[in-house]
């Protein structure tokens, strides 16, 4: 099991995204079970990322949502770092 690290940062922005989208609230809460019992089950489509977000991973919310996270395997840590639109992360 991963422990999850979720910063003030990433809490603020959710709180505005849920505020917009609070139909995700129940899919945000499946998708953080699966991730902090198995980081790489198929369901989250885990990815690297590259470019400027070299060192991020990204995990699916829902068609065109996101989550960014920092996973760090040795730690058994993942660190939630900003959700949002496909187009709103990658920014």
């Amino acid at each position: 099991m991963f422990t999850l690290v979720v910063p003030d940062q990433f809490l603020k922005t959710a709180n505005k995204f849920f505020n917009r989208h609070p139909d995700l609230i129940s899919q945000l809460i499946k998708i953080i079970e699966i991730l902090i019992n198995d980081p790489l089950h198929p369901s989250l489509q885990l990815h690297s990322l590259k470019g400027k977000f070299k060192g991020l991973s990204a995990i699916r919310l829902a068609y065109k949502y996101r989550i960014t996270i920092i996973m760090q395997i040795e730690k058994k840590e993942i660190t939630l770092i900003d959700i949002g639109s496909h187009n709103n992360i990658y920014r």
